[in-house]
């Protein structure tokens, strides 16, 4: 099933234009939509999960029309926001127990075999019988993947998931939304370029409320070829280049020398050397071609 949005737009009563006239198209498996804090992610995961509505534009989820019967989007989505409330005192394989008849699986049988599958899905079956209120951030994560998991969504949209989260435990949960989207479409918002070059087939870089970029890792990646340069610099010459240079990122070393790095689509002086182009590149750049509008997250 294909997600389509069309000229949506969303401005908030402080005049803050949030998603400006906004189109995309988005297919089965991982997206990654990429940006800045502040870009407009918050607000467009929130429209899309009919949590608020825009001011104009539509949004089509197959053959559901979003905007006019938002229940029927609701029955298929599953949404994990960039912070949850506080768990009760219940053990992860009750809580879900609980989740799973408020979503109207009566059948105790099955019941008890979802809520073991989503467990193992998330990696938790072993840890089932603790308090999700004791689970350390990485686990409530994949818990709130869990939950959402319960219904069998077809569309899954999780909000700066990895935020917080020390790398093993990132880890993990990208390895469960990559098993979860394989057969969905999954929209992972984020600030942190890795996690879409590591997880996502399809990206899309916002700022302003508008998509700047839309493409696949590889190829955005690849449309910088022989067009990213470096080169070593005294920290004191940084202002310095800056000036002469369409610098996209510098990074000191252990002598506090700065590396640099260049997009220039010739050499742009003798001491610079070519450098493979980055996933990181391609979001500065993108970010650089417009200058940005702060909105609200």
């Amino acid at each position: 099933m294909k997600l389509v949005l069309n000229n949506l737009t969303k401005t908030y009563k402080n005049g803050v234009k949030a998603i400006d006239n906004l189109s995309i198209e988005i297919g089965t498996g991982m997206f990654g939509l990429l940006g800045p804090n502040g870009a407009g992610k918050s607000s467009l995961m929130r429209t899309i999960a009919t949590l608020q509505s825009p001011d104009s534009g539509t949004i089509t989820f197959g053959d559901i029309d979003v905007l006019e019967d938002n229940m029927s989007l609701r029955k298929v989505l599953g949404y994990l926001p960039q912070s949850f409330g506080v768990y009760p005192k219940m053990s992860a394989e009750e809580l879900l127990d609980y989740f799973a008849t408020l979503k109207g699986i009566t059948n105790k049988v099955e019941r008890k075999a979802i809520v073991k599958e989503v467990l193992e899905i998330t990696n938790l079956y072993g840890v089932r019988l603790k308090n999700v209120a004791g689970y350390s951030g990485g686990m409530k994560q994949r818990f709130g993947i869990a939950q959402l998991l319960l219904n069998n969504p077809k569309l899954i949209i999780v909000d700066e998931p990895t935020a917080g989260l020390d790398p093993a435990e990132r880890q993990r949960f990208l390895n469960v939304l990559r098993e979860v989207g394989s057969n969905c479409t999954v929209i992972f918002s984020t600030h942190i370029v890795e996690d879409v070059k590591e997880l996502c087939n399809e990206m899309a870089i916002l700022n302003g409320g508008k998509i700047l970029k839309h493409s696949t890792p590889q190829e955005a990646t690849k449309e910088l070829e022989n067009t990213i340069w470096t080169k070593v610099i005294e920290k004191d010459d940084l202002e310095l280049n800056m000036k002469l240079y369409n610098v996209l990122s510098r990074n000191f070393n252990p002598d506090n020398t700065l590396n640099i790095r260049v997009y220039s689509e010739t050499k742009p002086a003798d001491d610079f050397l070519s450098s493979p182009p980055q996933l990181d590149d391609v979001y500065f750049i993108a970010l650089k071609q417009e200058e940005p509008i702060l909105t609200v997250s």
